[in-house]
């Protein structure tokens, strides 16, 4: 949160990694700055998880704000990327809270809503028990099923928190999607041609997503940083945004730079914005480590190649 009355001269980008088709720009920088500089409509889809006032122990940031002047804050970079996107971009919002502090994410929904509208509510599931008679004699079962992550919680009062919600806003709740590009198939091959789009074996997802985090062996080497999502979940996001209509992608609070890693997976151009120098070093690590996995580096050559032909 910017300090009041402090003015800043316009961010560049702290990192620049390019692919042959996309180019991932990362600044270190407060993401008001960041939106200031950007062009009205310039950006299609932003996926993000801001932090969320709740005394998480960040590196750089102060988690503890009063809550009012927390909220404002909240607005101000809600207007700002409003006015960054597309008529029909999408700001997928990804919020927590805690038992003894219910209502964070609908408060911080609340500030979205004077700019934006809600078109979708999401549940990211990230650990779910199904019972064997519940699942069915498709799911061909042999026990009980119970898979996930989740932080456990001693507490005769509360339950253990197994799910956040996306918030899916969008300028006028008009945006397109692409519903079938993380749809699911049919569990009754029956429903294939009872319905219209049944037609691919491909049906809507629907709004809860069961997203597990990887299994980590150490948190300071895996993942250093106290707050984060899977690079699958901001991976959704883009796909059910549309591939073909993402000019470019933003994080405006990037963390470890799960939205970066799935902008590179997707070969789609990116922002990444972040206050932390360590948490920003360390996200673009990770997109250079899923581009090398994948081969999907822009070789010198070819850059040069490039460069002739225009």
């Amino acid at each position: 949160m910017p300090r009041s009355g402090t003015r800043t001269s316009e961010p560049s980008p702290r990192h620049v990694v390019r692919t042959a088709r996309s180019t991932l720009s990362f600044y270190q920088a407060d993401c008001l700055d960041v939106f200031r500089a950007l062009p009205e409509h310039s950006i299609s889809v932003i996926v993000t998880s801001p932090p969320y006032n709740l005394g998480i122990d960040y590196r750089s940031y102060d988690d503890s704000l009063p809550r009012q002047a927390y909220l404002e804050w909240t607005e101000q970079w809600t207007a700002a990327a409003a006015r960054c996107l597309e008529p029909e971009g999408s700001l997928f919002l990804n919020l927590g809270a805690k038992p003894t502090d219910p209502w964070t994410a609908m408060d911080i929904a609340q500030e979205a809503r004077k700019h934006l509208r809600l078109q979708n509510t999401i549940h990211w599931i990230k650990s779910i028990a199904i019972e064997k008679d519940a699942a069915g004699a498709a799911a061909a079962l042999d026990k009980d099923l119970a898979v996930g992550h989740y932080k456990p919680i001693n507490s005769v009062r509360f339950l253990n928190d197994c799910h956040e919600f996306v918030f899916h806003f969008t300028p006028s709740a008009r945006t397109p999607l692409d519903r079938r590009s993380i749809g699911v198939q049919y569990q009754d091959a029956s429903n294939i041609a009872r319905w219209r789009s049944g037609g691919v074996n491909r049906r809507c997802r629907g709004n809860a997503w069961f997203i597990p985090y990887d299994t980590i062996k150490f948190r300071d080497r895996d993942r250093p940083h106290p707050a984060t999502f899977p690079p699958r979940l901001a991976e959704y996001c883009m796909r059910l945004h549309g591939l073909d209509r993402i000019r470019c992608a933003m994080d405006p609070f990037l963390g470890l730079g799960s939205s970066a890693v799935a902008a590179a997976r997707l070969d789609v151009d990116f922002v990444g914005v972040e206050v932390d120098e360590h948490y920003l070093a360390a996200g673009v690590e990770r997109v250079n480590e899923e581009l090398n996995e994948r081969g999907l580096f822009e070789s010198a050559k070819a850059r040069r190649r490039k460069v002739r032909r225009t």
